[in-house]
């Protein structure tokens, strides 16, 4: 009696434990896309991209490096500035981003942000906040900072002060050192340090949507070292196109996502 109620026993657990099991979707890995090259244009080698946007036919970009950081807005067919404005040699430039008649260019380790003019690049004013400063890039409401962490965080733009944060995860793993974002059609496109794939990230809950994978976009004998990664992101929402670039790179590349082969 015992041996058949031990066997019967054993039999609903099991049915027990492979129900449960079967209850549990497995998680569909998110999309991974390819990309086309659509056109290329010049960049400067000298440039450390750090901030990267395009506005009313122009690329405007930040660069790094104490000594060598500066604010461009730059001709996209010539790759040279029109205007330009360098930063003290004590400041290493981070990301930039566009806010009305406003540019901000925030900095690596100084936690001081700067606020221009956009028209003549007249310092107005500046921010200052707590952590490092990487990417920038914003959405109608806010304006959102990657600090090289999976956390990206919204900010007020009339006083840099932080509204709300995300961490952004793809399923369980934490997507960290995320750098230069752009907004795209609703989401916030991200670089992430050392890796050349786009991350494609929910602004309600920091889930990665999809990856876009760049590889192969520059060969590794065209960048200047190990640091000339891929790093920058600029939407042309009227003409919908899409822009990369990278550290140092000796070209800005039009592309279109398309799916992965």
């Amino acid at each position: 009696m015992r041996t058949g109620l031990v066997a019967a026993l054993t039999g609903v657990l099991s049915m027990g434990v492979l129900t449960g099991c079967m209850a549990v979707p497995a998680r569909a890995a998110v999309p991974t896309y390819g990309y086309q090259v659509i056109q290329r244009f010049p960049h400067s080698t000298q440039s450390y991209t750090e901030g990267f946007f395009f506005l009313d036919g122009l690329f405007y970009e930040g660069t790094g490096l104490e000594g060598k950081s500066a604010l461009m807005a730059i001709a996209p067919s010539t790759g040279q500035p029109i205007q330009k404005h360098d930063l003290a040699p004590q400041y290493f430039g981070e990301g930039i981003v566009d806010w009305g008649a406003n540019l901000y260019e925030w900095t690596w380790q100084s936690h001081v942000c700067f606020v221009y003019d956009r028209f003549s690049f007249r310092p107005i004013k500046q921010f200052s906040y707590t952590g490092e400063g990487w990417g920038m890039t914003h959405d109608k409401a806010s304006i959102i900072t990657s600090d090289g962490t999976s956390t990206l965080r919204f900010r007020n733009p009339a006083t840099f002060a932080e509204t709300r944060h995300i961490v952004v995860h793809d399923g369980p793993k934490k997507i960290e050192e995320l750098n230069e974002l752009e907004f795209v059609k609703g989401e916030i496109y991200a670089n992430v340090w050392h890796d050349d794939r786009i991350a494609r990230i929910s602004p309600k809950d920091g889930a990665v949507l999809g990856w876009i994978d760049l590889h192969g976009i520059l060969p590794d004998s065209q960048r200047v070292n190990a640091e000339s990664v891929l790093n920058g992101i600029a939407y042309d929402a009227q003409h919908d196109r899409l822009f990369v670039t990278g550290k140092q790179w000796p070209a800005i590349f039009e592309i279109k996502v398309v799916p992965k082969k």
